[in-house]
């Protein structure tokens, strides 16, 4: 799947990204739980740009460069800008260039 292909409120198969940049991890609170989370650039292979979400200890595991494979992932918007992330049921694997 490709950056292009991606819609608000819609599951991701499988999308490959390579981080572009990683930002500063933060604390969270919400109704269902609290924990952290981390935004990142991924960049597709046509591309293409996507805001990726990190959460709790996925932010540990990925670094700028590293390739990920989002799987059974979830897009969200954000003010205006998509957001890939794990979701509930997916799975983050890192490739390690």
């Amino acid at each position: 799947m490709l950056v292009k292909e991606l819609k608000p409120k819609t599951p991701v198969d499988v999308i490959e990204l390579d981080i572009v940049t990683k930002g500063e991890p933060r604390a969270f609170a919400s109704a269902s739980g609290q924990g952290t989370v981390c935004s990142a650039a991924g960049k597709d292979s046509a591309g293409d740009e996507v805001s990726v979400t990190l959460w709790n200890e996925q932010y540990k595991e990925v670094s700028d460069g590293d390739k990920i494979i989002i799987k059974n992932g979830w897009v969200t918007e954000y003010k205006g800008n998509l957001q890939v992330s794990t979701g509930k049921q997916g799975t983050l694997e890192v490739v390690k260039k």
